[in-house]
């Protein structure tokens, strides 16, 4: 086969920016809320619980704080910012490989903050237990409360209680809200991210959302995966005192993984983002059960990562002071951020082409946090 002429080429090129030009003008409109029914896949995190939140829960409660669209809002309290965040939990099975529900609703909630530039203070704590929950299993799921919150530095100081009928519930649900004082060496936003940016992920991706699934023996496959569940206080600490001002933006990548926390920040900040399929560092357990599911690594859900938006010259002290946190050992540099097309994330493959990462379309693992 003979090679391409340059006239070729740029017909290829021509095509190639027609259609990132109509994903962009498409993006550009702000989602309106139409679907008859809520789906599981509303709260999948991506574009079903984009099209939720922009089209139906922005607009109800329409205020400054809630259009940032961060990890949690922030208020002044006299000399000192404060930083507020929610979070409910309704995984199953209640008990996985490393981690369970007791254990998420701490990091779950601390880790919004944290990711928010902010040092998590106190949390709240809210229960919906089932009718006929063994009280052992009760207990178990209060003491990986309370020693998460431990690990954590943070304090239970209010909480609610209610039973509901059995099989409603799948044993218990958790709801946590967290509040933090924002950490003066933090000057972060979603709309942050500049052109020249590194991106950085602090470790490998998809363990949790791979671990659940496992755990739920829905699937015939054997594999030694653990839910990398855990406060990510003590890295976003590292991060700022080794970087501070250059960290321009910070995000957990949970449900819908790296590609929808991706996705979310590059229309925020009308960037885009290039990042390396083979840079993306992923565990070769989670890459052979992804396969094998048909699943990308970047969609499934985190419970321990995050990803941080560096300015290039302090990328490699950023990415130092990561790798010397444990949980973070494999932190590493997967991309860059452009000026151009915006509100896109592109992806060079490991096979040399180029492809758009989208934003997670269904739900492909249900009920992962």
């Amino acid at each position: 086969m003979s090679a391409d002429t340059p006239n070729q080429a740029a017909a290829v090129t021509g095509r190639e920016q027609r259609v990132l030009e109509i994903i962009e003008t498409a993006r550009a409109k702000r989602p309106r809320f139409r679907d008859a029914r809520v789906t599981m896949a509303h709260g999948a995190g991506g574009k079903a619980t984009q099209t939720l939140i922009e089209g139906l829960l922005l607009p109800a409660f329409n205020n400054p704080a809630l259009e940032v669209l961060g990890d949690a809002g922030r208020i002044r309290a006299g000399d000192s910012q404060l930083a507020m965040t929610t979070d409910s939990f309704v995984v199953r099975p209640l008990r996985f490989p490393g981690g369970s529900i007791g254990e998420l609703a701490v990091n779950g909630t601390v880790n919004d903050l944290a990711v928010s530039g902010a040092r998590p203070l106190a949390l709240s704590l809210s229960m919906i237990l089932e009718e006929g929950l063994d009280s052992a299993v009760l207990r178990a799921e209060m003491e990986a409360v309370a020693a998460a919150a431990r690990t954590a530095g943070v304090s239970i100081i209010a909480g609610d209680t209610k039973v509901v009928e059995r099989g409603h519930a799948d044993g218990m649900y958790l709801c946590t809200t967290g509040v933090g004082i924002v950490d003066p060496r933090a000057d972060t936003s979603p709309a942050g991210l500049r052109a020249g940016d590194r991106v950085i992920v602090s470790g490998t991706v998809g363990d949790h959302g791979t671990a659940i699934m496992l755990a739920r023996n829905e699937f015939d496959l054997d594999a030694d995966i653990e839910s990398d569940t855990r406060s990510l206080w003590p890295a976003v600490d590292a991060l700022l005192e080794a970087a501070g001002p250059a960290v321009h933006c910070m995000r957990d990548a949970t449900r819908g993984g790296i590609a929808s926390a991706l996705n979310e920040l590059a229309r925020a900040s009308g960037v885009a983002v290039r990042v390396s399929e083979a840079a993306i560092p992923v565990r070769p357990a989670v890459a052979g059960a992804a396969e094998l599911l048909g699943i990308d690594p970047a969609y499934i859900a985190n419970e321990g990562k995050f990803l941080a938006f560096v300015a290039a010259e302090a990328a490699d002290a950023a990415l130092a002071a990561l790798r010397a946190v444990a949980g973070c050992e494999d932190a590493a540099v997967i991309g860059e951020v452009l000026s151009e097309p915006p509100g896109m994330v592109l992806v060079d493959t490991a096979f040399g082409g180029l492809r758009v990462m989208d934003q997670l379309v269904g739900d492909p693992l249900p009920r992962i946090c």
